[in-house]
């Protein structure tokens, strides 16, 4: 696949760690499973994950080296890496576009007042395939969409035999893509973000664990600079 400052990807740990006795408890030990927002720090690792997983299948990366320090740097909050004591095992990148379809400018723009999340790649890692950590990381994102206030859909590209992964996560095809990359050619498919921007935003409070301020949750800076 080649595919807004208080908002968070439900950032906790995905399971517990293992209960260790005070006595002994380390005073840095890393969650064995979170989810969070990359960084430009996680660039490199993003980069060696996905053109591990991409050049030997199409010969081409959806992003280079450069194009994924320049998506961390403007819209971090659009990205979601899945770590395993610390270490980057898989990842989502996206950002916004304004308008229907998808052409070559969203391969390299991000349009802050846009109502689409074009999402330029999901990548795993090789040695954490087939565990079904893709579309687990997929659903966690189409989720948090959901809590973004001006958010209407997710878009990507893909080759035609990524249709049917895409298709499970719920995603519709909306035609020919009219990019071309090489020798490749893409399938547009598109993910509604459906309910009114309060009744989600209710919604994701109540993911909240009990007790936590929610008042400053969820409230892209997209949000307030484009209304």
């Amino acid at each position: 696949m080649m595919s807004v400052v208080g908002a968070q990807p439900f950032i906790k740990p995905m399971q517990s760690s293992p209960s260790v006795s005070p006595g002994i408890q380390r005073r840095h030990t890393l969650p064995a499973s979170e989810v969070r927002p990359l960084n430009t720090q996680d660039a490199i690792s993003v980069f060696e994950i996905e053109r591990e997983a991409f050049i030997s299948v199409s010969g081409e990366c959806p992003l280079h080296l450069d194009e994924v320090r320049h998506f961390l740097t403007l819209c971090p909050e659009l990205s979601m890496g899945w770590f395993e004591e610390g270490r980057l095992v898989a990842f989502i990148i996206g950002s916004l576009w304004d308008q229907d379809r998808l052409t070559s400018d969203a391969l390299t723009l991000h349009k802050p007042c846009g109502s689409t999340v074009h999402i330029h790649v999901l990548a795993v890692h090789r040695t954490f395939r087939q565990q079904g950590k893709g579309p687990i990381l997929m659903w966690r994102y189409l989720q948090y969409l959901r809590c973004l206030p001006n958010v209407r859909r997710a878009m990507l590209m893909c080759e035609d035999f990524l249709i049917p992964f895409y298709r499970k996560s719920g995603f519709k095809v909306l035609g020919r893509c009219a990019i071309t990359v090489a020798n490749l050619t893409f399938t547009e498919m598109w993910y509604p973000i459906s309910g009114h921007a309060y009744m989600r935003r209710n919604s994701c409070d109540r993911r909240l664990h009990p007790g936590q301020d929610t008042s400053s949750q969820f409230i892209p800076v997209a949000a307030t600079k484009c209304q």
